[in-house]
């Protein structure tokens, strides 16, 4: 019996590096820093931001928990995310927030689609 391989495109993780790389430096984090976290190498952190090499299943889960990435817009990216990776980063904010500052929040979340409503 032959058993070829059917062809499968390979997964191309530019994106996700792109995405890590800039989660990484809005949080302020140096590359040392998160790979001494993640008991990685600087250098393969650097290659997956950089040029998508495929990291192992373990520091891609490690990466998506540590900045909250959906990796929705990963493997979906046709679909509407159920919660894009900025909805994720946003609960993250409101999670650590008082009541006050929900009720502040809140209040303009509510202006903000009214007058994008146009009903100033």
């Amino acid at each position: 019996m032959n058993m070829t391989k059917r062809p499968v495109p390979i997964y191309d993780f530019k994106a996700f590096g792109a995405a890590i790389k800039a989660a990484r430096n809005e949080y302020g984090e140096s590359r040392k820093t998160v790979s001494d976290a993640l008991y990685i190498s600087p250098r393969y952190l650097a290659n997956i931001e950089n040029k998508g090499q495929q990291p192992s299943l373990q520091v891609f889960y490690d990466l998506v928990t540590r900045y909250h990435i959906s990796v929705d817009q990963f493997f979906f990216p046709n679909d509407n995310a159920e919660k894009s990776t900025q909805r994720r980063q946003l609960d993250t904010l409101l999670d650590s927030m008082s009541d006050k500052g929900l009720r502040i929040v809140a209040a303009t979340a509510k202006e903000i689609t009214e007058v994008e409503k146009g009903n100033d």
